[in-house]
């Protein structure tokens, strides 16, 4: 992926989630990370009590969603309509959940935005991360988001790096992203839209839309009209 297709508007659509305001005047998604905490507490508090209920303060759940008792919420967190937060699901805060995600058992989750119809189902860990619309985290997939140096990372396009000023960035998955299970998406790692990525993956960097990921140095560009499945 080239910087121009690490833009927001050519890595999501935004119409898929209560998020769309605060990615405006932003030229990359992870600008949007360091102000999600304020954006779901401002936001929060404008939601109707009929459709929304504080479950505590600065925690928003739809009365549609399903939240399991053994579920931890911290603070600043938004449950969209008919999303299910399985047992043992620890959200650390900072959570923003769109319509109709699953945010499995054991999972932890921390300043993330979960667009509409995202799944992360079983064991992922989702730190400093953005997932568009309809992506998929296969079970035991997570994103790292903390170099081992420390470091502020830095997104590696193909034409050149680009500073983001964060020590702490996960993942950007695009729109229809399948991660296969037990991947690891390293640091500011970013995956283009309609991308497969083979089970027991390390992924670093960039990887472009419609393709199939096998291994480093090793990705298949998908056929006219091939797309991933699942089921929602």
């Amino acid at each position: 992926m080239k910087k121009d297709d690490l833009r927001i508007e050519k890595m999501f659509e935004l119409r898929y989630t209560q998020a769309a305001e605060l990615f405006e005047g932003k030229r990359y998604p992870w600008e949007a990370l360091p102000e999600l905490s304020a954006f779901i507490e401002r936001i929060g508090r404008e939601l109707p009590p009929s459709e929304y209920e504080e479950r505590s303060p600065t925690v928003w759940i739809h009365r549609s969603a399903r939240v399991y008792d053994s579920a931890f919420l911290s603070d600043h967190i938004l449950i969209g309509p008919e999303t299910e937060v399985r047992h043992c699901a620890f959200l650390r805060g900072s959570v923003l959940a769109g319509r109709g995600c699953v945010i499995g058992n054991s999972c932890e989750l921390k300043n993330s935005i979960l667009f509409d119809s995202v799944q992360v189902p079983h064991y992922n860990y989702i730190g400093d991360s953005i997932l568009g619309y309809r992506s998929h985290m296969g079970a035991a997939s997570l994103t790292s988001n903390v170099k081992s140096d420390r470091r502020p990372v830095f997104v590696h396009a193909e034409d050149g790096e680009i500073e983001t000023g964060l020590k702490k960035l996960g993942a950007i998955l695009s729109d229809f992203v399948e991660v296969g299970c037990g991947s690891v998406l390293n640091p500011g790692c970013c995956i283009g839209r309609n991308t497969n990525i083979y089970p027991l993956s390390s992924v670093r960097g960039t990887v472009d839309a419609d393709s199939i990921y096998k291994r480093e140095g090793e990705i298949a560009r998908k056929r006219t009209g091939e797309k991933g499945h699942r089921e929602i």
